[in-house]
Protein backbone atom coordinates (compact mmCIF):
# COMPACT_ATOMS: atom_id res chain seq x y z
CA UNK A 1 0.00 0.00 0.00
CA UNK A 2 2.63 2.64 0.70
CA UNK A 3 4.28 1.84 -2.34
CA UNK A 4 0.98 3.31 -4.41
CA UNK A 5 1.14 6.35 -2.77
CA UNK A 6 2.18 9.95 -4.17
CA UNK A 7 4.83 10.80 -1.11
CA UNK A 8 6.49 7.23 -1.29
CA UNK A 9 7.29 7.92 -5.00
CA UNK A 10 8.32 11.31 -4.46
CA UNK A 11 10.09 9.79 -1.35
CA UNK A 12 11.93 7.83 -4.46
CA UNK A 13 12.25 10.28 -7.26
CA UNK A 14 14.23 12.29 -4.65
CA UNK A 15 16.78 9.83 -4.40
CA UNK A 16 17.25 9.44 -8.26
CA UNK A 17 20.14 11.76 -8.04
CA UNK A 18 21.88 11.18 -5.31
CA UNK A 19 24.74 9.03 -7.11
CA UNK A 20 25.80 12.27 -9.26
CA UNK A 21 25.65 14.31 -6.01
CA UNK A 22 26.56 12.22 -2.99
CA UNK A 23 30.16 11.13 -4.57
CA UNK A 24 31.34 14.77 -4.79
CA UNK A 25 30.23 15.66 -1.50
CA UNK A 26 31.77 12.30 -0.36
CA UNK A 27 35.43 13.85 -2.07
CA UNK A 28 35.13 17.53 -0.98
CA UNK A 29 34.71 16.36 2.82
CA UNK A 30 30.51 17.58 2.59
CA UNK A 31 27.68 15.77 4.42
CA UNK A 32 24.38 15.59 2.61
CA UNK A 33 22.60 18.78 3.27
CA UNK A 34 25.72 21.14 4.12
CA UNK A 35 25.85 21.88 -0.02
CA UNK A 36 22.27 23.46 0.54
CA UNK A 37 23.46 25.54 3.40
CA UNK A 38 26.61 26.51 1.47
CA UNK A 39 24.00 27.08 -1.65
CA UNK A 40 22.64 30.14 0.32
CA UNK A 41 25.78 31.11 1.49
CA UNK A 42 26.80 31.18 -2.19
CA UNK A 43 24.19 33.55 -3.05
CA UNK A 44 24.18 35.50 0.00
CA UNK A 45 28.08 35.60 1.80
CA UNK A 46 27.79 37.59 5.37
CA UNK A 47 24.88 36.96 6.61
CA UNK A 48 23.13 36.70 9.49
CA UNK A 49 23.35 33.27 11.22
CA UNK A 50 19.53 33.82 11.97
CA UNK A 51 19.07 34.73 8.69
CA UNK A 52 20.66 31.66 7.01
CA UNK A 53 18.46 29.15 9.44
CA UNK A 54 15.59 31.19 8.18
CA UNK A 55 16.21 30.77 4.28
CA UNK A 56 16.99 27.08 4.45
CA UNK A 57 13.71 25.87 6.88
CA UNK A 58 15.84 23.99 9.07
CA UNK A 59 15.63 23.89 12.97
CA UNK A 60 17.82 26.29 14.65
CA UNK A 61 20.06 23.45 16.29
CA UNK A 62 20.34 21.75 13.11
CA UNK A 63 21.77 24.85 11.39
CA UNK A 64 24.47 25.60 14.31
CA UNK A 65 25.76 21.90 14.49
CA UNK A 66 26.45 21.71 10.66
CA UNK A 67 27.96 25.61 10.94
CA UNK A 68 30.46 24.12 13.17
CA UNK A 69 31.41 21.33 11.29
CA UNK A 70 31.41 23.89 8.58
CA UNK A 71 33.83 26.16 10.35
CA UNK A 72 36.22 23.49 11.21
CA UNK A 73 36.57 22.22 7.93
CA UNK A 74 38.04 25.43 6.98
CA UNK A 75 34.97 26.46 4.43
CA UNK A 76 33.83 28.97 6.67
CA UNK A 77 33.99 31.50 9.72
CA UNK A 78 30.90 33.25 11.94
CA UNK A 79 31.74 36.22 13.44
CA UNK A 80 30.24 38.49 16.12
CA UNK A 81 27.39 40.62 14.53
CA UNK A 82 25.49 43.26 15.91
CA UNK A 83 23.50 42.64 19.48
CA UNK A 84 23.82 38.98 19.93
CA UNK A 85 23.27 37.85 16.19
CA UNK A 86 26.48 36.25 14.14
CA UNK A 87 27.48 36.40 10.59
CA UNK A 88 28.71 33.59 8.92
CA UNK A 89 30.87 34.36 5.82
CA UNK A 90 32.39 31.65 2.94
CA UNK A 91 36.41 31.17 3.32
CA UNK A 92 38.10 30.66 0.18
CA UNK A 93 38.11 27.14 0.50
CA UNK A 94 34.24 27.32 0.99
CA UNK A 95 33.50 29.62 -2.76
CA UNK A 96 35.54 27.07 -4.18
CA UNK A 97 33.21 24.09 -3.27
CA UNK A 98 30.77 26.07 -5.10
CA UNK A 99 32.09 24.94 -8.85
CA UNK A 100 32.00 21.15 -7.94
CA UNK A 101 28.73 21.17 -6.06
CA UNK A 102 26.71 22.97 -8.43
CA UNK A 103 28.51 20.51 -11.24
CA UNK A 104 26.96 17.64 -9.18
CA UNK A 105 23.87 19.01 -9.04
CA UNK A 106 23.55 20.03 -12.51
CA UNK A 107 24.53 16.05 -13.37
CA UNK A 108 21.68 14.95 -11.19
CA UNK A 109 19.18 17.06 -13.01
CA UNK A 110 20.59 15.89 -16.28
CA UNK A 111 20.17 12.15 -15.34
CA UNK A 112 16.57 12.87 -14.14
CA UNK A 113 15.78 14.78 -17.44
CA UNK A 114 17.20 11.98 -19.51
CA UNK A 115 14.05 10.15 -18.25
CA UNK A 116 11.83 12.77 -19.49
CA UNK A 117 11.14 14.73 -22.43
CA UNK A 118 11.21 18.32 -22.21
CA UNK A 119 7.46 18.82 -22.12
CA UNK A 120 7.22 16.13 -18.92
CA UNK A 121 10.04 17.81 -17.44
CA UNK A 122 8.90 21.34 -17.50
CA UNK A 123 5.51 20.02 -16.18
CA UNK A 124 7.39 17.89 -13.61
CA UNK A 125 8.77 21.38 -12.36
CA UNK A 126 5.69 22.70 -12.18
CA UNK A 127 3.80 20.23 -10.27
CA UNK A 128 6.74 20.30 -7.83
CA UNK A 129 6.96 23.71 -7.43
CA UNK A 130 2.91 23.74 -6.64
CA UNK A 131 3.41 21.16 -3.76
CA UNK A 132 6.46 22.41 -2.59
CA UNK A 133 4.53 26.15 -2.73
CA UNK A 134 7.88 27.83 -4.39
CA UNK A 135 5.48 29.99 -6.60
Amino acid sequence: MIEATLAFRLLKASKAGRPAIWPVLAEVGLHPGQDLLLSRLWESDGIAQSELIARIGVEPPTVTKALQRLERAGYLRREPGPGRTRTVHLTEAGRALQAPVEQAWQEADALIRSRLSDADAAQLAELLSRIIDLD
